[in-house]
């Protein structure tokens, strides 16, 4: 599961206090059997001894990674349930401080060849142009550990394929971010969707694009935080044929302004055939 926790849970937009874990975590238990959370947004967990880090981590009975280093203090975690997942083998924070919120790869041994990698992520919402730089950084990490990676998160741009985002409701700011840079006298509006050609370029397959096409069931396409489907899961090609299930989780509502994505991989489907090895 990945969520955008919106402040960490903790606060509104404007700074007050606004206690919304409750409702997170209510919507994250909502979701069985749950090996893997990935979170973004966690303003001022790290503070006071991590004291919020630990206290989701009692409430969820899940373990945590350490939080990596972040340049806004409002940066991603991520969470695992030891007993399904293992120990962790590996947490590489290297080359954090170079992204917008930070990030982690971690890896776990679940029985595969080499080690499953994976990252929770939350690209730059300013600029098109430094998130596809963060993106060419993030990919080329997850990869650290061999074939296996999941990336999942708050990506803030349009996915590379389905509908395109809704402009009626989507702010300036974003509409600059988001897309394509041409004569503002023009009207037509074109999705800047290279962060997401950037992952398909590295090997990467959009999950719920993946279920889509499998079922045409435009289900899988709804759209995650306002305007457009920002929240996305994708996995190195290996893993594709694991994905056997996709699907949001909005209840509570008033939870977060993000809405959680949830996927299901079964690690006997996974393509071990012709794997390659770090270098």
């Amino acid at each position: 599961m990945s969520q955008n926790l919106q402040f960490g849970g903790l606060r509104g937009g404007e700074g007050e206090p606004q206690d919304r874990w409750p409702q997170l975590r209510e919507r994250i238990k909502s979701v069985e059997n749950l090996d893997l959370l990935l979170l973004q947004e966690t303003w001022s967990w790290g503070k006071y001894g991590q004291k919020q880090l630990a206290q989701v981590c009692n409430e969820l009975n899940l373990e945590a990674l350490p939080l990596p280093p972040s340049s806004i203090s409002n940066g991603p975690a991520l969470l695992y349930r030891q007993a399904t997942v293992g120990r962790w083998q590996r947490w590489n924070d290297d080359y954090s401080n170079k992204t917008y919120a930070g990030f982690g790869v971690a890896a776990f041994d679940v029985g595969l060849p080499s080690l499953i990698s994976v990252t929770s992520v939350h690209t730059t919402p300013m600029s098109s142009d430094i998130a596809l730089q963060e993106m060419g950084l993030i990919t080329t990490r997850a990869y650290r550990y061999g074939p296996f990676a999941i990336i999942g998160g708050d990506l803030n741009y349009p996915p590379a394929h389905g509908p395109d985002p809704d402009y009626s409701t989507m702010l300036p700011y974003n509409v600059a971010a988001r897309t394509l840079l041409s004569d503002p006298a023009k009207p037509e509006r074109v999705p800047d969707r290279r962060q997401a050609w950037k992952l398909e370029q590295a090997g990467f397959v959009d999950v719920a694009w993946h279920m889509h096409q499998q079922t045409k069931d435009d289900k899988y396409l709804v759209r995650t935080a306002g305007d457009d489907r920002i929240d996305q899961f994708w996995v190195s090609q290996p893993l594709a044929d694991g994905i056997v299930n996709y699907w949001l989780v909005d209840n509570p509502a008033d939870a977060s302004d993000h809405k959680g994505i949830v996927f299901q991989l079964e690690t006997e489907k996974v393509n071990t055939k012709n794997l390659w090895q770090y270098r």
